[in-house]
């Protein structure tokens, strides 16, 4: 019996929890001609560079398989 009361509170806390998940506005209106007669670039962000930090991504790929290369090719050696 106490097994069922625990599982109706729990589920019943989940029901009460998702409503609250529910209670958000809808989303602001999009800026005065925005997409009236032709596509408009979204205001606002859109201009931020990727170059730097995809060049550093690579780069740092790069040296750990270089690593991972370097350290099988020295345990192959030992072997031989």
């Amino acid at each position: 019996m106490k097994k069922i009361i625990v599982t109706a509170l729990f589920i019943m806390s989940l029901v009460f929890a998702s409503v609250n998940l529910l209670a958000q506005g809808a989303p602001p209106p999009p800026p005065d001609g925005h997409g009236g007669s032709t596509n408009q670039p979204a205001s606002g962000g859109g201009g931020a560079p990727i170059g730097g930090g995809l060049g550093i991504l690579l780069a740092l790929g790069a040296a750990y398989g270089g690593g991972k290369i370097y350290k099988n090719w020295q345990q192959n050696k030992l072997e031989e």
